[in-house]
């Protein structure tokens, strides 16, 4: 037992045990310091808002494409007109009609604004991405001006559209549906085991392909350069917690859509909490990644600044008005006290 009057030391928490003895888990509490310094929540928010926000112009610029392809096509435009009056009877047939008449015609306008629009949704979407990307590296760059700032973002953002196109390309091939045309013209669907040999092969692809892209982006996208070797693994990170959130997304989707709030408003919600959930599992790898033992180096410490030795010449700003009369008058008095004393002194004895 200890004296009394003395303290006994505090002992650690069950966390700092835990960080202590498992060096993953120290990993991850460190991630998720770096992440909740840096704002990691209020970034994804940013990037979610400029994710959605950006999809009505490409939805524009969808439009227009399919207004040239059926200007050209007259014959297919003719079938769709058909099907519709065949489908939706009435007035309202008519009018969805005319609206795809009037969007035909106005595709030039329709393309060139949507084009702009998600030219400029798309440079607030890097921009805050990049941004957030680099908070979680911990870098302050310098300021390179307006103009140059953009021009790299522009180019960023031109190098993930054409990873998320790849991407995206790399994820129909690997598809369940096109291995199964595959399988099918080689006589092969019916052989025992191909079907879970098939769904693993399936998801092994996506991995994959995530992988790829997650690692390009947490290495590639922070405006100074990062260690590679680091970012792999994060990559993995994300793919593989990506991977996970799309299996439980599909189940969520599911339950929503069965009802009437989830029919009208299901999509929306489902698509703001995949790009708020998939922008926190990113910037949270990103954490991860510069968070590892080999980026967590001392930081330099600045020399200090340089001492200046300046000699202050430190004075009186004189006795003032009043100190000169009390001086005056202890003046006079003393000349009388000497006065009186030197009659007396000459006085006869």
């Amino acid at each position: 037992m200890p004296r009394k009057g003395t303290s006994e030391p505090d002992k650690p928490g069950i966390l700092a045990r835990l960080r202590a003895r498992y060096r993953w888990f120290d990993h991850v509490m460190r991630a998720q310091e770096r992440y909740r310094g840096s704002h990691g929540d209020f970034y994804a928010a940013g990037i979610t808002y400029f994710t959605v926000f950006a999809l009505f112009p490409l939805l524009m610029v969808a439009f227009a494409i399919g207004g040239f392809v059926l200007s050209r096509q007259q014959e297919l435009l003719a079938e769709i007109d058909n099907s519709i009056r065949q489908t939706v009877s009435g007035d309202n047939g008519q009018q969805i009609v005319d609206l795809i008449d009037r969007a035909i015609h106005s595709r030039f306008t329709v393309g060139i604004l949507g084009l702009a629009t998600a030219l400029w949704a798309g440079l607030g979407w890097m921009a805050n991405l990049r941004t957030a990307l680099s908070a979680m590296w911990e870098q302050h760059p310098e300021g390179d001006g307006f103009l140059r700032t953009k021009v790299s973002d522009l180019i960023a953002l031109l190098s993930a559209f054409v990873a998320i196109v790849v991407t995206i390309a790399l994820s129909a091939l690997s598809s369940g549906g096109l291995m199964k045309k595959v399988l099918g013209w080689l006589h092969l669907q019916h052989e025992p085991g191909v079907g879970g040999a098939l769904q693993i092969a399936s998801v092994l692809a996506s991995l994959l392909i995530s992988w790829l892209l997650f690692t390009w982006m947490i290495a590639r996208l922070p405006r100074q350069s990062v260690g590679f070797r680091s970012s792999v693994r994060a990559g993995l990170l994300a793919a593989v917690g990506f991977e996970l959130f799309k299996q439980v997304a599909s189940v969520y989707l599911q339950m929503i859509l069965k009802g009437p709030a989830g029919l009208t408003f299901g999509s929306v919600l489902g698509l703001l909490v995949f790009a708020y959930i998939t922008a926190r599992l990113i910037l949270f790898a990103t954490a991860w990644a510069a968070t590892s033992t080999e980026n967590l180096v001392e930081a330099p410490v600045a020399p200090p600044q340089a001492a200046i030795i300046a000699p202050r010449a430190v004075g009186t700003a004189g006795i003032g008005v009043r100190g000169s009369m009390v001086a005056g008058a202890i003046g006079a008095l003393g000349a009388l006290g000497l006065s009186w004393l030197a009659r007396r002194e000459t006085r006869p004895r």
